[in-house]
């Protein structure tokens, strides 16, 4: 049996939850003991007598459950008025993003805590499959935002997506083919924008090619090729990743200038640092800034904005691994799970993820090195 807590997140304007009331009722039927706190799924739309339907306690401050829980299941990583309740010995599941945030690298490493990152759960084919679904939302999120801040009265241009009969339409360019850049482009396609999406793989812009619509084009990612498309582009999205590392800036400050005023930047890699020079993490109190003329856009939460469906997909996703965790610890969870394992980031004051540690020129200690048996 163990005790899992379900705390309320607290960064800014983040509305989603660790686990729907649903999630919870898989846990319970596990005999698992589940501490949520209170008004923890409000935002998300889930209310506390959802979650005490299903055999959830409720705890009343944040510092409850995280003295209470053996492992916290939640979405973003802890902020500073959190470091201190991680423990030793505590398992937290969640988003960490560590190499674009070296204090909180440090936070939890002195709390000497097992850190499993969503993000770097990563299977044989190296697909990440809890990463999936929050970027399959986040590059939905990209361009209907994109086009909002399109509007002349957001700092835009002033072009309509998809134009009208005799006005051509916007031209956006996606950087990246991944799950992110491929939602883009279909929605930005869906909109009747005129699309362009990159990438560096040539199989990966042949699949693009086949399976996107007829107003969406493939180009080779490189240099230059963007450069020659910055001047007649209206919005780019930036959805390059590479898992665990910081994103490559691909829009260097050079570039501003080649682009037309009122052009909009949509950071979606800002969780991983920003694939543009010239980006720095906002919020969705305050989404963008303006620089050079260039409309900025670089929330680090993108789904935050659409809690439900957020909430919901997620849960979806980090449901079995969180039960795997609860019925089997930690370590005999990684060890029959090799894409588990790549999660964990940290162990009792060690990095076991080697590009976080490169990042921040900290020792790496390999997890098989910890734990013995590991995959």
């Amino acid at each position: 049996m163990m005790k899992v807590g379900i705390p309320k997140e607290i960064k800014n304007n983040e509305n989603r939850v660790g686990m729907t009331p649903s999630g919870v009722a898989e846990l319970i039927k596990h005999g698992h003991i589940v501490f949520v706190q209170h008004t923890a799924g409000e935002g998300s739309g889930f209310s506390d007598d959802a979650y005490k339907a299903v055999g959830a306690q409720i705890l009343p401050t944040i510092e409850d459950v995280y003295a209470q829980a053996d492992m916290i299941v939640k979405v973003k990583e802890p902020i500073e008025p959190e470091y201190h309740l991680v423990r030793k010995g505590q398992v937290v599941f969640t988003y960490f993003h560590f190499a674009c945030e070296e204090e909180l690298t440090h936070a939890m490493l002195r709390s000497g805590a097992i850190c499993i990152a969503y993000e770097t759960v990563e299977k044989a084919d190296r697909s990440l499959p809890l990463l999936i679904p929050m970027s399959e939302v986040a590059g939905r999120m990209a361009t209907q935002n994109g086009a909002y801040y399109l509007q002349k009265t957001k700092g835009g241009k002033g072009k309509l997506m998809a134009g009208v009969p005799g006005v051509k339409p916007a031209k956006v360019l996606v950087l990246g083919g991944g799950t992110v850049g491929e939602a883009a482009a279909r929605i930005a396609a869906g909109m009747g924008a005129d699309v362009t999406i990159t990438d560096v793989s040539l199989p990966r812009l042949k699949q693009l090619a086949a399976e996107l619509p007829a107003n969406v084009h493939t180009l080779y990612s490189s240099e230059h090729n963007i450069r020659q498309e910055l001047p007649t582009v209206d919005i780019v999205i930036g959805s390059v990743l590479i898992p665990g590392d910081a994103a490559p800036k691909l829009i260097t400050k050079d570039m501003l200038p080649l682009m037309e005023k009122g052009t909009v930047l949509v950071d979606v890699a800002i969780d991983q640092g920003g694939c543009f020079e010239t980006s720095h993490p906002t919020t969705h109190s305050e989404p963008v800034y303006m620089l050079d003329g260039i409309v900025h856009y670089a929330v680090a939460n993108i789904p935050g904005a659409v809690p439900n469906t957020s909430t919901i997909a997620l849960t979806n996703a980090t449901l079995r691994y969180v039960v795997a965790l609860a019925d089997k610890g930690w370590e005999m969870a990684c060890r029959e799970d090799a894409s588990l394992a790549r999660g964990v980031n940290m162990v009792d004051g060690k990095c076991t993820y080697e590009a976080v540690a490169k990042v921040w020129g900290i020792p790496y200690a390999s997890l098989d090195c910890i734990v013995p048996d590991m995959k």
